[in-house]
Order: structure tokens, then sequence, then C-alpha cells
């Protein structure tokens, strides 16, 4: 019997050892910093700029308003034109935040959740409008912010091109 009290201590030894170290390994991984994407008022202030340079009506009034999302969905920037009426600043907001939850155009999104598609129920969530004029900010495959538009002469298809055409703006800075 004393000669396996030396083996069963190197059993018990290698199992504590392990431990300790499955310990420290899994503390190692959960306490890592998480690094999320996002985008800077600079890029956010490029995107209104590039809308409103590209889309607004000729003239001294500004005829868009402009709303840009970060990853979370919340406002970095957001823009009222002169001629806005007073719901399109609740719109041009779901209509980014709805970009960027769902990766694709709103107006996109919109069709895809029409009638009794699977995801029709998506639109009672809350912020999500199912309307043209928000595109999605991409960093490859990865969401980080949307851009909402509306009154760009031409209704929701032209809302959707005005919010494209914002998005592709910084489309460079984001590789």
């Amino acid at each position: 019997m004393v000669n396996h009290i030396p083996s069963l201590l190197k059993v018990y030894l290698l199992r504590f050892f392990l431990f300790i170290a499955a310990s420290v390994f899994i503390q190692s991984v959960a306490a890592q910093v998480l690094v999320q994407h996002n985008i800077s008022l600079a890029q956010a202030m490029k995107i209104v700029d590039t809308v409103i340079a590209q889309c607004s009506e000729p003239g001294n009034l500004v005829t868009l308003s402009v709303a840009v999302v970060d990853r979370a969905g919340q406002q970095v920037m957001q823009v009222r034109a002169d001629t806005a009426s007073p719901h399109n600043w609740e719109l041009v907001f779901r209509k980014a935040y709805t970009a960027r939850t769902y990766r694709r155009t709103s107006l996109e999104w919109r069709d895809r959740t029409a009638g009794d598609s699977e995801g029709a129920g998506q639109r009672l969530l809350t912020n999500v409008i199912p309307l043209g004029g928000g595109a999605p900010i991409m960093m490859g495959d990865e969401p980080v912010g949307g851009v909402g538009v509306s009154g760009a002469s031409g209704g929701q298809e032209a809302d959707t091109a005005c919010a494209v055409a914002g998005a592709a703006a910084i489309a460079d800075e984001l590789k």
C-alpha cells in the first residue's frame, strides 16, 4: 500500500495542476477586451454633406432630412431639412436604424417582410419602419452604422439612392 501513495499523489497533483491551467486559460479568454468598429462623427458629417450635395433640390434651402446611426443604432448625427414635414425627423432615424439592424437597405427589408412572409413579424419591433430611404454602412460583412434619408425628389427609391450614396462616401475609409 505504501508503494501506491507516491503514484496516487502524482495523479492528484497532475489533476490539480491541470485544473489550475484550465482555470487560467478560461480566465484569460473571458478577460479579453472587446473591440468593435464604429463610425466617427467626422464620417457622419461626410455622409450628411454628401447626401445634401448630391440629392437636395437646387437652391438655398436644404430639402432633405438625414440621419446617421452608429453600430449600436444610436444617432451620431441628424439634420432636418429647411422644408421638412414634422414626421421626417422620426422617419430618417427609423430608416437608418432599420438598415443598420438588418444589414440591407430599408427598401429591401420592406419587400422581404411584406404580406405573409416569415419576416413580417419583424415589422412590429420598435424603431424599424418598412419604407425605403435607409442604407447600411458596412465594413466588409460587419455593420458599423446606417443612413436614413427623407425628402428626395422621387420618393422612397430616390431616398434609398441618396442613402446609398451617403454610405458610399466613406466606403474607402472602411477597408
